[in-house]
């Protein structure tokens, strides 16, 4: 069975693993690597760093843990945007496991 995924791009590390935490704490899901993005226009943003995290569960679980992340990150910097996915590709699949921290 192929889990949901949710997806949510929030300003800055700190505020990424608050909003985090907020989110495996409401519900039973499970983090995967963050992610992050060099906007174009870093200067004119609260935090110069975009950060994604993602979380692995059944819908109603990742749909209650965006919840809590996007609550948490709106008391921060904020977000850019969120999206759940409830059965991801296996194409899909492989492109969620890149990560841009993993690069030198």
């Amino acid at each position: 069975m192929t889990e949901a995924v949710g997806m949510l791009e929030v300003f800055g590390l700190t505020t990424a693993f608050m909003a985090a935490d907020a989110g495996c704490k409401a519900a039973n899901v499970r983090l995967e690597p963050f992610d992050k993005n060099k906007p174009k226009n870093p200067d004119s943003l609260p935090v110069p760093l975009l950060v994604m995290i993602k979380f692995r569960g059944d819908v109603a679980d990742v749909t209650e843990a965006m919840e809590a992340a996007m609550a948490k990150a709106k008391e921060m910097t904020g977000y850019v945007q969120h999206h759940i996915i409830p059965r991801p590709t296996e194409d899909t699949q492989k492109m969620l496991k890149l990560c841009a921290f993993d690069k030198s």
